[in-house]
């Protein structure tokens, strides 16, 4: 079993920044992929940034620049930095880890990100 802990959403002004945490423990083989997920009201989920173990990241288009992903592979953690937010960036945040072949993945419990004024 692996948990995953998330933190750092809450409420930001349009322009404004946010960092959100994700830490993987517990029967832990191998993470080969971390990422970050969203789902807005009334949209599908949808990939935000994704990292493997290598260090390869891959961004949402609508990124643009504008998140950065990283991980530390000791602690089995990945950030995401989050900057020149806009209301459409408003979402319900997830974690998720995963096996190279995809065997396996396990996904946060969410966090909350609004942007408004």
């Amino acid at each position: 079993q692996v948990q995953l802990v998330e933190s750092g959403g809450g409420l930001v002004q349009p322009g404004g920044s946010l960092r959100l945490s994700c830490a993987a423990s517990g029967s832990i083989y191998s993470i080969y992929v971390m990422g970050w997920y969203r789902r807005a009201p009334g949209k599908q989920r949808e990939a935000v940034a994704t990292i493997t173990s290598g260090s390869m990241t891959n961004y949402g288009d609508f990124v643009k620049g504008r998140f950065t992903i990283s991980r530390d592979n000791a602690k089995n953690t990945v950030v995401l930095q989050m900057n020149s937010l806009k209301p459409e960036d408003t979402a319900v945040y997830y974690c998720r880890v995963g096996s190279r072949w995809g065997e396996w993945e396990y996904w946060g419990q969410g966090t909350q990100v609004t942007v408004s004024s």
